[in-house]
């Protein structure tokens, strides 16, 4: 079952490099068929794997602003952090 906590996680995991962008739209285009997802009048979930699973389309894209207001949407906010290189 999808969540958003499962969405937010990935939507990080592409943020922070730990996921290419085809592999997080394949993920969104995938469990978009499945359907399986907790409870969600406002259809956030369904929504944003929708947004996601075209992101890799240049009309369509995914851009910073496009992830704070999935963040958003999903209940989070998003925080940038600069962290000094050693």
């Amino acid at each position: 079952m999808i969540t958003k906590k499962i969405i937010v996680d990935k939507l990080l995991a592409y943020l922070q490099h730990r996921m290419s962008l085809t592999d997080l739209v394949d993920w969104a285009e995938k469990n978009l068929m499945k359907g399986d997802y907790e409870d969600d009048n406002s259809h956030a979930i369904r929504n944003t794997l929708s947004h996601l699973g075209v992101a890799d389309v240049k009309a369509f894209g995914l851009e910073w602003k496009d992830c704070e207001t999935i963040m958003e949407n999903l209940g989070f906010k998003l925080e940038v952090k600069a962290l000094a290189v050693v």
